[in-house]
């Protein structure tokens, strides 16, 4: 039996002023998108050059955190935002869904492709490979601050996590995250996108690869406390949130190739 290591989750602390690990995930999630999207930008078949790369990964960070909160607020703790409306804006407090960045971010590059004269698809193609290292450097952050954590097992790397409500060792969820939707999700976008391929192809794997990865690591995950199942005992909405991702990218990928567009 592991036991978490308990990290201090203040990286840097300078008097009042205190960075969490958690922020700096964000900064090294934005750092990475911006270096391998000028690395993209430099293929033929790109919809931006370099110093685009910049400007689009500031309207990127908005999307992120403004529809990551929205999203968790709404899909995750609706009952507290009706209670305390406020609460919304108290983002020091914790509290970001994927799903909800997901939907931030489709906005941001919607509105950023239209200041460049980019079509949506284009865009999305575009930025879909820049998200795994952030998405990977983001479970990290949830490890390091010992929460997300998976349900109780017997496996040998089992982990007794202080901040879970008993001492049985449980799934390190995050770790599995990490792997999957961090490096191997990397590896395969990044490989698939290294050549052109059709509009919406790219896209479609992103969304079909990270709706598996995620439905799959739910089954260990220990659902959200204040949701619970939903249906089945063993239904998530996390899994209800993915399923219809799974859908969507094979639907993409379907009528990318179909069609043969570039």
């Amino acid at each position: 039996m592991l036991q978490h290591p308990q990290f201090d989750p203040v990286a840097i602390s300078l008097g009042p002023l205190k960075i969490h690990w958690y922020g700096l995930t964000y900064l090294v999630g934005f750092i990475a998108g911006w270096w391998l999207g000028r690395i993209r930008a430099r293929k033929p078949w790109s919809p931006l050059n370099e110093e685009q790369v910049g400007d689009l990964l500031f309207y990127i960070a908005l999307g992120v955190i403004l529809g990551g909160r929205f999203g968790y607020v709404v899909f995750y703790n609706f009952d507290t935002f009706i209670a305390d409306p406020l609460w919304l804006l108290r983002v020091w407090e914790g509290g970001m869904s994927f799903h909800g960045g997901l939907l931030g971010v489709m906005f941001a590059m919607w509105w950023y492709g239209r200041k460049v004269g980019s079509g949506f698809w284009k865009m999305a193609d575009f930025v879909a490979p820049l998200v795994p290292i952030g998405l990977g450097a983001g479970r990290m952050g949830n490890f390091i601050n010992g929460e997300l954590w998976g349900k109780p097992t017997d496996v040998p790397w089992g982990m007794v996590f202080p901040q879970a409500p008993d001492a049985l060792a449980r799934h390190p969820s995050q770790l599995y995250q990490f792997a999957l939707e961090g490096v191997v999700f990397f590896i395969i976008l990044w490989w698939f996108s290294s050549k052109p391929r059709p509009r919406m192809a790219v896209s479609g794997l992103f969304l079909a690869c990270y709706g598996v990865f995620r439905f799959l690591v739910e089954f260990v995950r220990q659902p959200d406390a204040q949701i619970g199942y939903l249906a089945f005992d063993w239904l998530t909405m996390g899994q209800v949130l993915s399923f219809p991702m799974i859908v969507a990218g094979a639907g993409l990928m379907l009528i990318a190739y179909r069609r043969g567009t570039e």
